[in-house]
Parts: structure tokens; sequence; C-alpha cells
């Protein structure tokens, strides 16, 4: 499954474990400076922590794209949650 935004895509496959998992890819190649990549990593990291008691059975991989850095820190949480809401809806419909 894929929810994604210009900045942002979040791709969900199902898992046997019986709980979600996040993996991260933010490349040098789109976010160039490390504070920059440590600061969206955090935010995702938490972001995930808050919704994963309602989230599937999932693996899910956020993957950042170009333009990410422009985005403040609660415009990013607003843009995460969506996607999440996205994956569950998805994850219902099948």
């Amino acid at each position: 499954q894929r929810a994604s935004s210009p900045e942002v895509t979040i791709l969900g496959r199902r898992n046997e474990l019986g709980h979600p998992r996040i993996g991260l890819t933010i490349a040098k190649k789109n976010v160039k400076r490390a504070h920059e990549r440590n600061r969206i990593k955090r935010l995702v990291r938490e972001n995930f922590r808050l919704q994963q008691h309602s989230l599937p059975a999932m693996d899910f991989v956020v993957i950042a794209k170009q333009g990410v850095t422009e985005l403040d820190n609660p415009t990013l949480t607003k843009n995460l949650d969506k996607l999440w809401r996205r994956h569950r809806r998805l994850a219902q419909e099948s």
C-alpha cells in the first residue's frame, strides 16, 4: 500500500507479527544537512510512536522526498497524521 504527499511517501506491507514496525529512508540527495535529516527522523519516530496503537499490523517505510526540509514541525506532523489515517482506511478496505 502507498500513501503519499508531495514531501513524504509511506509504503506499507502486512506482517504476521501482530504490531506495526517502521523504517526510514531519508537520502542525502534530498535532505543535504545532517541536522535536518535528524529532525525529520525524530519527528517521524515520535509521530509513529503516538499512532502505532491504532495502526494495522504492517511494516511501514517512510520515504522523505525533495522539499521536506521546507516544512516546519507542525506542518510535517499534520502531513504524517493524514498519511497514517489513509493507511488505516486502506487496511480496512482490503
